[in-house]
């Protein structure tokens, strides 16, 4: 349907979304997480009501000059027995950002990698249409 003349889709149509959060959690499984930055940290720590140094000792782990939250059974160790993230309100950037990632920009193939890893993307969801969202078209 065309937009009104106020230019929104018009009443009781939904306007398709090329990308929504399944809150599947697929993207807290793998192999390494994140980097996880000082103030991340900081805010994480607080939310969960432990010291920095427990945080570190227990939740995360050095790899070179990268402080990441540690993977536990193929899964982030944030990743809840619900599927959710049991720190969502202070989660690192880059899971909050993900699956929509600057990298997708100028590479169509992390574009197609990404799709095809995450459901969250709707079918014929197009990379130009993607980028756009990163870039905030």
């Amino acid at each position: 349907m065309p937009p009104t003349r106020e230019g929104s889709v018009a009443e009781g149509v939904k306007e398709r979304e090329p990308f929504r959060c399944r809150r599947c959690g697929h993207c807290c499984h793998g192999g390494s997480t994140v980097s996880v930055a000082p103030e991340e940290a900081r805010a994480m720590a607080r939310y969960m009501g432990v010291s920095l140094e427990e945080l570190h000792r227990r939740y995360l782990i050095r790899r070179g000059k990268r402080l990441e939250m540690r993977v536990v059974q193929g899964h982030c160790i944030f990743y809840g027995p619900d599927g959710l993230c049991s720190i969502h309100p202070v989660k690192p950037f880059p899971c909050r950002q993900w699956p929509l990632h600057p990298s997708i920009l100028g590479d169509r193939w992390a574009w197609e990698a990404i799709k095809k890893d995450c459901p969250g993307f709707a079918e014929d969801a197009t990379y130009e249409e993607i980028c756009g969202l990163i870039r905030g078209d």
